[in-house]
């Protein structure tokens, strides 16, 4: 029996958790191996601790919210309860008191029968287009 009943119930508990600031209902949703790509790092993270404290200085921030742009979204089967989903997502917060937003594409790979689903994580801002 899956955990989740779909790729889009995983993205939207972790929205959830990202727009109401609630860093153990997002961090508890990668895996123990789970690699995170963030958007607002130069760094990746390969250890709960270390996605933790990416998400901690996350939340800092004012005003933190995200939203998926619901026309980019994909999701891909790749096996029995094992997901991709693509697509982007937009960040709004305060930056020393001045709203910015951020246009990132993101990447999951997701195993729906963990309660830990989140495998892999991409996240990076869109680039200007030349």
């Amino acid at each position: 029996m899956s955990t989740y009943a779909s790729p889009r119930r995983v993205l939207d508990v972790w929205t959830s958790g990202v727009n109401s600031g609630a860093l153990d209902q997002v961090v508890e949703l990668y895996d123990e191996g789970a690699v995170l790509f963030p958007t607002f790092s130069n760094r990746s993270f390969s250890d709960p601790p270390g996605i933790r404290e990416y998400f901690e200085k996350l939340f800092r921030h004012e005003e933190v919210q995200i939203s998926v742009h619901e026309e980019t979204l994909v999701t891909q089967a790749l096996l029995e309860s094992i997901y991709s989903m693509n697509g982007i997502y937009l960040w709004d917060m305060e930056i020393d008191g001045e709203p910015r937003s951020f246009e990132a594409r993101f990447s999951y790979v997701l195993d729906l029968e963990s309660p830990a689903p989140i495998m892999h994580h991409h996240s990076s801002q869109v680039p200007r287009m030349l």
